[in-house]
């Protein structure tokens, strides 16, 4: 049996599971890392289907398909609750879960926030959060005991996202807790719910385990500590121009309403997630996978030595 070279401009990912397996053995690499539960077919695959006896998924990887499910027609294609029912417990009712209506009001208050928050603006926080990083890293040169590089990387990617949203370094008493919380909170893997993957009723107990509900209650004491602080400043007028200012004072242009204290942690706590989650792999993809691509070999050499 002859066996593929590997490809120079192949970036690295775990290793790929065998075209057949059973569910048991499919649950189980899904724990361990949901890219080593699929096949090698599936990342040239234009489009692939996924059945079980509880439920389908589809895999796209067509650009045209992407962009119609995501931004074209995105209510023709609602969330489903397979995935929804094991982040609820931190994301409530947050924009990643909602749909329909409720998804299209939310949006309404949150892209207009997000369009007046330019890269300018961002950017002196994004620079000093990557200075604290090298800092980080820099006792770590000419050390022979390996450094966790994953570690670092969320960590400065919670920094960023801490600075730009709150104008909070990472180093502030709460966001250094709330960073330990939702490293206890993935390492639970609380996506992996059997009573919403089997698609059991809404009424049927989820299960979770014990530190998954006890790091969302955390996390969200901790942003809903935040969100009040910074409300109690956008009322004495003295709350910095940063995101969370431009969201909490965004009003839905049809009704005119804001986001509640609640509605705001909800949305806080899907930033913090999306940033938090493995950071490395997608910067480490990205900077494979874009010097390879048509417009990025043109405009990589440049970036680089900037």
């Amino acid at each position: 049996m002859s066996v593929r070279p590997p490809r120079p401009d192949l970036p690295p990912k775990p290793q790929a599971r065998k075209d057949s397996v059973s569910l048991w053995q499919y649950l189980a690499l899904f724990r361990r890392d949901i890219l080593s539960a699929q096949p090698m077919r599936l990342y040239g695959a234009w489009m692939a289907e996924f059945r079980t006896p509880f439920f389908r998924s589809y895999l796209l990887n067509q650009p045209e398909l992407i962009k119609r499910v995501l931004k074209t027609q995105p209510v023709a294609f609602p969330k489903s609750d397979r995935i929804g029912a094991g982040l609820r417990p931190l994301l409530g009712n947050s924009v990643f879960l909602t749909n329909g209506a409720e998804w299209q009001r939310q949006r309404r208050i949150i892209d207009p926030a997000f369009q007046s928050v330019g890269i300018r603006q961002a950017f002196p926080a994004m620079w000093a959060a990557g200075l604290q990083a090298v800092a980080r890293l820099r006792p770590h040169i000419g050390q022979k005991s390996p450094v966790e590089i994953e570690f670092e990387t969320s960590h400065l990617a919670a920094d960023v996202i801490f600075r730009t949203l709150f104008s909070l370094p990472i180093t502030n008493q709460i966001a250094t807790q709330m960073f330990e919380q939702f490293k206890i909170y993935q390492r639970s893997q609380p996506l992996l719910n059997a009573a919403a993957f089997f698609g059991f009723p809404r009424w049927f107990p989820r299960f979770f385990r014990g530190d998954t509900r006890r790091s969302a209650r955390s996390i969200r004491r901790l942003i809903t500590k935040l969100t009040k602080e910074r409300m109690d400043q956008i009322k004495a007028g003295t709350a910095p121009d940063d995101l969370a200012t431009k969201i909490m004072t965004q009003r839905d242009p049809e009704t005119d309403d804001r986001f509640s204290i609640e509605e705001m942690v909800d949305q806080v706590a899907i930033f913090f997630l999306q940033a938090m989650r493995p950071a490395l792999r997608r910067w480490h993809g990205r900077c494979i996978c874009w010097p390879h691509t048509p417009t990025g070999r043109s405009r990589w050499p440049k970036r680089r030595q900037s």
